[in-house]
């Protein structure tokens, strides 16, 4: 492991929380989830999750990608997929949600404020929430209207942890649950049928890479699927990144391939936008430990990128209530160009989320001897505002993870962190 940057390496200079409990129209949620709150949520969705940023119609306004809802596939038929405008206001710790388009703030979330992703020219080959009568696992509880007549995409159907936007306004997302690359227009239609990833590291039987919850193995036994997959569940497309130049994505797995003797290495493949296939070209990026994982990938310019990388636990290290805390959530520079022996891309630390500087208190409560910590268990989404400027904001996988304070769901927090050298 490498050793941490001093506490004195970055510091925080803006703070925003969404509150948990935040919700926007749609349809009924939650209705096949155990958490802690009262399901379902009557025609309202959680705006929660997020696993992506970007920037928003305006200067410090964002877009927000929501992930499949509530962790999993069975468990999510009913969270549609969507992408929030936001605007954290750093001056009063709160954030406003805003119009899509102007960036104009809004009194509440409401359909100015996000997009749905849909599937209107019927371009997927397997059936999806939207074609059922009832969801999947419950045959009394009917589908939403609203999904089924918009073809709305849902948890149950793909996982979005990425995405961006390209110079022509379409938006590319990363999903997991093939993992696939999605394409879809400026209102979230789909504009082509979801792209596989062929398995250029040839370690499996297999000539595309397929988790568990792929669709050719959605009416399989979970252990078959498990068995005839070559990548585990839950660890598809985490990271995409668009170029400076705007013409490649650079999409980067959660999770080691089955048949891969290296248990640290994640791949990174190059992907181009013009002829819409996989260059061939992927890059090998090395965990610090092999039970770690990786939160985002965004690019700083052509050759070098961000990565979060992460532990599983959660809690703040500083407070003394936490009996198991984080250890490790720390953001790497990364060259794709500069290379170790080993070939791995070699990795410049740039923040350590659990000791940042905040000597005039902008973490309130939560900084701890000048100390100030991100101590939640997901963590995936960064963006570089400027040279010397990061956003980072934390997935707090409503309502289940509990890291800044014991025994209280999460909210969402955006955070400013100013590095301690510029970016390029």
């Amino acid at each position: 492991m490498q050793p941490t940057n001093s506490v004195w390496g970055a510091e925080l200079i803006g703070r925003a929380i969404l509150a948990a409990d935040t919700f926007a129209p749609g349809p009924t949620s939650g209705q096949f989830k155990e958490t802690r709150r009262t399901v379902p949520f009557l025609h309202a969705q959680p705006v929660q999750g997020f696993s992506a940023v970007i920037p928003g119609p305006k200067k410090n306004t964002y877009l927000l990608v929501s992930d499949n809802g509530f962790g999993g596939k069975s468990n999510s038929p009913d969270y549609v997929l969507r992408i929030y405008a936001m605007e954290p206001d750093f001056l009063t710790g709160k954030v406003f949600p805003i119009n899509l388009r102007t960036g104009a703030r809004l009194k509440s979330f409401n359909r100015e404020s996000f997009l749905e992703l849909k599937d209107k020219q019927n371009l997927l080959s397997f059936p999806i929430v939207a074609d059922r009568n009832t969801y999947p696992g419950d045959k009394s509880i009917p589908v939403s209207p609203a999904i089924r007549k918009n073809r709305l995409l849902t948890g149950g159907d793909f996982d979005i942890e990425s995405f961006r936007r390209a110079g022509d306004g379409t938006y590319w997302l990363g999903d997991e649950f093939g993992p696939f690359l999605l394409h879809a227009n400026p209102n979230g239609e789909l504009l082509d049928v979801p792209i596989p990833l062929p398995d250029l590291l040839g370690v499996s039987k297999l000539n595309f890479v397929k988790s568990p919850d792929h669709p050719r193995f959605v009416d399989l036994p979970r252990k078959e699927a498990e068995n005839l997959a070559n990548l585990g569940g839950s660890r598809g497309f985490e990271g995409l990144a668009l170029n400076r130049s705007g013409d490649k994505l650079y999409a980067m797995l959660e999770g080691i391939l089955k048949g891969d003797k290296n248990s640290q290495r994640l791949l990174i493949y190059e992907f181009d936008l013009a002829s819409k296939k996989y260059t061939g070209e992927f890059f090998s990026y090395k965990l610090e430990s092999s039970s770690h994982a990786i939160g985002e990938l965004t690019a700083i310019n052509d050759q070098e990128f961000i990565v979060i990388e992460r532990d599983h636990k959660q809690g703040d290290p500083n407070n003394g209530k936490f009996k198991e805390p984080a250890k490790f959530k720390r953001v790497y520079k990364i060259n794709i160009k500069n290379k170790d022996s080993q070939g791995f891309v070699k990795k410049e630390l740039l923040v350590d989320l659990l000791s940042i500087k905040d000597t005039q208190g902008v973490g309130g409560q939560a900084t701890r001897n000048n100390i100030f910590a991100f101590p939640f268990v997901t963590i995936e989404s960064v963006l570089p505002v400027n040279k010397t400027d990061l956003l980072i904001v934390n997935d707090n996988n409503y309502a289940d993870s509990i890291g800044r304070i014991p025994n209280q769901v999460d909210n969402t927090e955006f955070i400013l962190i100013r590095l301690d050298k510029p970016l390029y």
